[in-house]
């Protein structure tokens, strides 16, 4: 990790180190650590100094934001810190799924799977469901588990080519790191801007991921013969995709 002394981090920062000193004595800035005389700062000191910019530009007071540090810092978070209930903060109509159980067996070879993809985990020898858009489509479902098992069914052929894709992105992110910044250490503009093209190329992925899906569906229903259950289905205009 790196380390800055004061005027370091008052230049990758964008803050003044008078202000560095300030904050650090609200307690909004943790206490740097010390090399005999020297304080050291860190990368978590500099997320702090970006996260204390943003919510004085969102016209926050210093005291607000060290009152939301010290929520965090106890283990709570902005919600509790405000006394709001869940239910208060999602969306008209919706409450959150994240945690559905679902009424299977946790030995079950289906749940074994989920579980070990990262989608469920086993509370109380029971499977539940982490992921929060997996979760709502199951709940949504007429059949629940039937989704479920046929999910365990697609996590393993997924694995190998969202790896490959994600070793992919990688790469192109770190060329993009190194084009655009080197070894130095990157300003705070670029890594707002770093952070954005990174966003974008994740959501580009997504897209390839569900473009090349939705074409290798087409190849395979048409071989099968069920192309045109298939536009039914789907609605969408059936092209076959033989030769393709």
């Amino acid at each position: 990790m790196t380390e800055y002394r004061l005027d370091d981090l008052a230049h990758v920062s964008g803050v003044s180190a008078r202000n560095i000193r300030a904050y650090r004595e609200r307690g909004l800035l943790d206490p740097p650590r010390r090399a005999g005389r020297t304080a050291l700062y860190d990368d978590h000191h500099l997320s702090q100094l970006h996260a204390i910019s943003r919510l004085l530009g969102k016209g926050y007071s210093s005291a607000h934001i060290a009152e939301f540090f010290a929520a965090v810092r106890r283990g709570s978070d902005l919600a509790d810190e405000l006394g709001l209930r869940r239910d208060v903060l999602a969306p008209a109509g919706r409450t959150s799924r994240r945690g559905l159980p679902l009424d299977l067996d946790a030995g079950r070879p289906e749940v074994c799977t989920l579980v070990e993809y990262g989608v469920a985990e086993v509370v109380d020898a029971r499977p539940v469901i982490l992921d929060d858009a997996v979760a709502e489509i199951l709940q949504r479902s007429t059949d629940p588990l039937g989704y479920a098992r046929t999910l365990a069914r697609f996590l393993p052929s997924a694995a190998g080519p969202v790896e490959a894709l994600a070793e992919t992105l990688a790469t192109c992110l770190d060329q993009l790191y190194r084009d655009r910044v080197g070894d130095r250490v990157p300003r705070p503009h670029e890594l707002a801007e770093l952070r954005g093209i990174a966003e974008d190329y994740r959501a580009l992925a997504e897209a390839a991921t569900a473009v090349g899906l939705r074409l290798a569906m087409r190849r395979h229903l048409g071989a099968s013969g069920v192309g045109h259950a298939a536009a039914a289905l789907f609605d969408e205009p059936w092209r076959s995709c033989r030769g393709a």
